[in-house]
């Protein structure tokens, strides 16, 4: 029997914790934390993102601001506006929605956030933080990958993971978590000759490749914990994973749905990473 990672439940656990810290500050007549989200354009599926931080910001009582800025803004002007909310001591936290459009550099735009409030841990000095094991802002989706099993409960110590996906955003720096925790860890991407020979070995898998449905039953052992990172809107508008989940449930160990697994956690770290910015910012203030 497959046991389901509902992420969603975790994440409203991350939430309700918030929630609590964030009213004891009000009651105190504290300062709380503000997040701003930097949307440039219009692209479909970053305003239905940018939208739910907006919720989730509100659920647990923390600020939020979302600068909504068109597409044709220079590649100067954008960083100008970043070096603005750095100088502003009330912003604790700043994620600039990916993707940008095609003109403008995604990592020019990410090296200008101020280190301390780059709440989605991709700053250079945030990523050399997370190899060298020094406290810093995690990646948000690895973040909430490793709090997801931790969850549940499934040890990471010694086992064999396979990662399939080698992007900034989620392949290599859940590589770089799970060496941390003393995983044997394992990446794989679209030229790995013979990639299910890796999977089929497997204590945990962990998928971001953007392939619907690509990683089946007869690729996994049935001792496996998958994970599935992946989120693809297939021609009649249903929304899957890179994993197929009809094979895979009933079978592995574990299994995340999509929606509903890893999703909720991204969230749920961001707003975490920005309670952290926010105690780091008051403990300066005190100084």
């Amino acid at each position: 029997m497959t046991e389901l990672m509902d992420g969603k439940l975790t994440a409203k656990k991350v939430e309700e914790d918030l929630k609590i810290r964030i009213g004891l500050l009000r009651e105190r007549g504290k300062r709380v934390p503000k997040l701003t989200v930097v949307l440039v354009g219009d692209h479909p599926a970053s305003l239905s993102y940018v939208t739910g931080k907006e919720k989730a910001c509100a659920r647990v009582g923390m600020l939020s601001e979302v600068l909504h800025i068109p597409r044709t803004i220079s590649q100067a002007e954008l960083v100008k506006i970043i070096h603005r909310l750095n100088e502003d001591s009330n912003v604790d936290g700043i994620l600039v929605q990916l993707p940008l459009p095609a003109e403008l550099d995604p990592q020019e735009v990410v090296r200008s956030i101020d280190p301390s409030k780059d709440v989605d841990g991709l700053h250079p000095v945030n990523v050399g933080k997370m190899h060298m094991q020094i406290k810093g802002f995690e990646p948000c989706t690895p973040r909430g990958i490793l709090r997801l099993l931790d969850q549940y409960q499934i040890p990471l110590q010694g086992k064999d993971v396979v990662v399939i996906g080698r992007s900034n955003l989620v392949g290599r720096p859940v590589a770089q978590l799970l060496l941390n925790r003393n995983a044997t860890v394992t990446i794989c991407h679209s030229k790995t000759a013979d990639l299910h020979r890796y999977t089929r070995a497997a204590d945990v898998i962990i998928v971001a490749i953007g392939r619907p449905r690509f990683l089946k039953k007869e690729h996994v052992s049935s001792k496996a914990v998958v994970i599935d990172v992946g989120i693809n809107r297939l021609e009649n508008g249903k929304l899957t994973g890179d994993v197929d989940f009809d094979s895979l449930n009933g079978y592995v160990s574990h299994l995340t749905p999509v929606p509903g697994g890893i999703g909720p956690m991204t969230i749920a770290m961001l707003l975490e990473n920005t309670m952290d910015a926010y105690h780091q910012h008051e403990i300066l203030r005190e100084v």
